[in-house]
């Protein structure tokens, strides 16, 4: 499937179990620009090639942000936070890694300032549109990356090494430990080998459930207080834009 950009195309992959149906019939304000959980299509790339390793330019400010682990979901900044920012991603997804180079950015100056909490579900729809087990290898590796508290950092990391062609399998044990050599103290015995072995699948299965019984269809998906941004959620891949609708909700 060739790569889309938000600017080309307006695209939402319709969810492909019978399980959602009700869910993409009953859900609203879908983004103009998104990942779905239906491709229409399989049949991913090998996965063998070396993806092209990049940090975030928030590297530093990132790096200072505290994330846990709540159930399904991973939590960023402080719990005083008056404010509750929702993000539903997968890593396969170009939206997503759009999404983390522009509107995430004023998040990230929120987190920082105390004033929004990011509470991230980490789906791996793609990889069942699209063949292989990327999506599902990096959200292990982010799991991984939050016992090491370097999950900001290390998620920022991820989606700007995303691979060009989002039916690429190039999430691989080998590239994502090369991603993690960016973040310093990530790389250790402990997390080397949680990355290879999956030893969060079975997070990474309830990720990708909590994603499914949320009624988010397409991702990125964001909530602000629990509710989706006005207009068609185009915004949230714009900084200046989004940053004013979060000026709007009262958060500045």
């Amino acid at each position: 499937m060739a790569r889309m950009t938000a600017v080309r195309r307006t695209t939402v992959y319709r969810v492909r179990r019978a399980a959602l149906a009700l869910v993409v019939a009953t859900t609203v304000g879908v983004s103009a620009a998104a990942c779905g959980a239906d491709s229409g299509s399989g049949g991913s790339s090998s996965g063998t090639e070396e993806l092209a390793v990049k940090t975030s330019p928030h590297a530093a400010k990132l790096a200072k942000l505290p994330a846990k682990a709540e159930g399904a979901e991973i939590v960023v900044g402080s719990p005083r936070a008056a404010h509750t920012i929702t993000v539903y991603e997968d890593p396969r997804c170009p939206f997503c890694a759009k999404f983390e180079t522009s509107g995430a950015v004023p998040l990230t100056d929120l987190a920082a300032a105390g004033k929004v909490r990011i509470r991230y579900t980490i789906a791996s729809f793609l990889d069942r549109n699209l063949g292989g087990g990327g999506s599902e290898r990096a959200a292990n590796a982010l799991r991984a990356s939050v016992d090491a508290g370097k999950f900001a950092e290390y998620h920022a990391a991820v989606f700007a090494s995303q691979p060009e062609d989002e039916s690429s399998d190039g999430y691989t044990a080998d590239n994502l430990l090369r991603i993690a050599d960016k973040v310093p103290g990530l790389r250790s015995a402990a997390f080397d080998k949680a990355v290879r072995e999956g030893t969060y699948k079975e997070w990474v299965a309830s990720a990708e459930k909590a994603f499914e019984k949320s009624g988010v269809n397409s991702s990125p998906t964001v909530l602000i207080d629990g509710k989706r941004p006005p207009g068609d959620g185009a915004a949230i891949l714009d900084a200046q834009e989004f940053a004013k609708v979060l000026k709007d909700a009262g958060i500045a």
